[in-house]
C-alpha cells in the first residue's frame, strides 16, 4: 500500500519526548519580552506533553533565509540540542518549508515551528466534527507547501497512517499526494460550510426568541469558560493550560434585574496565532461576530496583561470586529498580589470590571454593566398587542424592559425597550 500524508495530528509526536526550543528577539524587542515569548512556547510544549530539555534566545538582527538566523549560531544550538538528547528543536517564529528543510539536515533531528505545536494541541483537544473539521482543515493547508518534507527523514519519528515510511519517493509520489490534499481541502471547506449553515439557522431560532447575545473572547488561560460557569453554572471542562477548551458553547444567564442574556464562550487567542487556525476558526468565532456586544476577558495577575489585550484587539480586528462594543473584565482577582495592581489599570481602562470566577468577588458589579450594555442597543416604543398574539407579550417581558402595560378591548398596550431583534419580531405592532 502507498504511502498517504497524515490527516491527523494524534500521532505527531509518537516518540518525541525532549524538546529544546528557541526564540528569536528581533531588533524591536527586548531580552525580557522575547523571554516571555519563549516561557509561553515552552507553556505550549508542556500543555502537548512534551519536556522543554533546553531552550536559548537568538538574535535575529539580520535575518537569515535559509535558517532565520546565522550559519554560525545555528550549529551552536544544534550541538546545544544534541547535547541535551533533544528529539526536536522547536522554534518561536514561524519556519517557511525550506526553512525546515535546512534546518532539519543541518541538525539530523525534526524541527517545528509554534505553529505546528499548536495545530496539534487543537488536534488532540477537539471535541465535536466542527473543532475537528476546522483543526484537519488548518492542518491540511499548513502541510500543502510542506509534503516535500513528509516524504524525507521525518519518517523515523511521526507515524505515517496507512503507509509504510517514506523511502524513497519521487517528486512524482508528491505531486499526486498535493493533489490528494487539495480534495481534501475542498471537501472539508464544503463540510465546514455546512456546519456553519446548520450553526446559522440554530442561530436564528436563538435570535427569534429576541434574547440578547454576548461573545466571551481573550487570551488563552485567562479564566473564559470558567467565568461562563461562574455566571450561567455551565459546567464547561475547566484546566489550568493553554487551549483547554475549543468548542463553543452557548448559556442562558438570568440578571438580577430579570433580563436575558445568551452567552457564549469561544476559542481563546495567544500572540503570533497561525493565520491558517483563525481562518479555520471563523465557524465558532462566528459567534463572536453575531453577538450584540463582547465580554474581553483579561488575566489580571499576568505581567503581559497589554499585550494580551492588544493580541485580543488584532485578532477581532482581523475577524472584522473591531468596532464592536466590548465590556473588559479583569478576571482572577483573588490571586493578584499587588495591591496597586487595580489602581494602575483601573486608569489604564476606567470602564473595566474586576472579578474572580473563582470566589464570585465582584459578579455584582458585571451584572450591572451586562445589563447597561443591553440596554444601550434597546429602543423605547409603544406597541398593541393583539389578544390572540400573547406569545408576543411574554417574548417582551422575558427579553426586555417592559415600562407600561395595559389590556384594552383591541389588545394589550405596552410601552418597552426593546433590543433589535425582538423589535424586528414586533415591528408590525408598533404605534406612532
Amino acid at each position: 500500500m502507498k504511502n498517504v500524508p497524515p490527516q491527523s495530528t494524534a500521532d505527531l509526536y509518537p516518540r518525541v519526548e525532549r524538546a529544546y526550543l528557541v526564540g528569536l528577539q528581533h531588533p524591536a524587542e527586548t531580552v525580557e519580552e522575547a523571554t516571555i515569548l519563549l516561557d509561553e512556547l515552552q507553556e505550549l510544549a508542556d500543555t502537548l506533553g512534551v519536556t522543554v530539555v533546553g531552550r536559548t534566545l537568538a538574535k535575529a538582527t539580520h535575518p537569515n533565509p535559509r535558517l532565520l538566523i546565522g550559519s554560525g549560531r545555528a550549529l551552536e544550538i544544534v550541538a546545544a540540542a544534541r547535547s541535551a538528547d533533544a528529539q526536536v528543536i522547536v522554534f518561536d517564529d514561524p519556519l517557511g518549508p525550506s526553512q525546515q528543510r535546512n534546518w532539519e539536515a543541518l541538525a539530523d533531528l525534526t524541527v517545528v515551528d509554534r505553529e505546528e505545536i499548536i495545530l496539534d494541541i487543537f488536534g488532540r483537544r477537539a471535541q465535536t466534527r466542527e473543532a475537528s473539521l476546522q483543526i484537519a482543515l488548518a492542518r491540511a493547508q499548513y502541510d500543502l507547501p510542506r509534503l516535500a518534507r513528509k516524504w524525507t527523514h521525518l519518517s523515523r519519528q511521526r507515524g505515517m497512517r496507512g503507509g509504510t515510511g517514506a523511502r524513497g519517493e519521487g517528486e512524482q509520489q508528491i505531486e499526486v499526494d498535493a493533489r490528494l490534499v487539495r480534495t481534501r481541502i475542498g471537501r472539508l471547506h464544503e463540510q465546514l460550510e455546512a456546519v456553519r449553515r446548520k450553526r446559522a439557522v440554530q442561530r436564528k431560532q436563538r435570535t427569534r426568541k429576541g434574547v440578547p447575545t454576548c461573545a466571551i473572547v481573550g487570551y488563552t488561560n485567562a479564566g473564559k469558560s470558567s467565568l461562563l460557569n461562574r455566571l450561567t453554572g455551565a459546567g464547561v471542562a475547566t484546566e489550568d493550560k493553554l487551549f483547554a477548551t475549543l468548542d463553543p458553547t452557548t448559556r442562558r444567564l438570568v440578571l438580577p434585574d430579570h433580563r436575558e442574556l445568551l452567552l457564549s464562550d469561544t476559542v481563546g487567542f495567544i500572540r503570533k496565532l497561525p493565520h491558517t487556525l483563525i481562518q479555520a476558526f471563523k465557524a465558532t468565532l462566528e459567534e463572536a461576530a453575531v453577538a450584540d456586544f463582547l465580554l474581553e476577558v483579561i488575566d489580571v495577575t499576568s505581567p503581559q496583561v497589554e499585550a494580551h489585550h492588544e493580541t485580543t484587539r488584532q485578532v477581532l480586528a482581523e475577524l472584522g470586529m473591531a468596532a464592536k462594543n466590548r465590556i473588559i473584565v479583569f478576571n482572577k482577582l483573588d490571586a493578584l498580589s499587588d495591591p496597586f495592581a487595580v489602581q494602575r489599570l483601573r486608569r489604564r481602562f476606567p470602564d473595566s470590571v474586576f472579578v474572580s470566577a473563582r470566589t464570585g468577588e465582584g459578579l455584582a458589579n458585571l451584572h450591572r454593566r451586562l445589563s447597561e450594555e443591553i440596554e444601550r442597543g434597546l429602543t423605547t416604543v409603544n406597541l398593541l398587542i393583539p389578544h390572540d398574539r400573547y406569545e408576543l407579550v411574554a417574548l417582551l417581558h422575558r427579553s426586555c424592559p417592559v415600562l407600561s402595560e395595559k389590556a384594552g378591548d383591541a389588545g394589550v398596550e405596552i410601552r418597552a425597550a426593546l433590543p433589535p431583534d425582538t423589535l424586528a419580531a414586533v415591528r408590525d405592532f408598533v404605534q406612532a
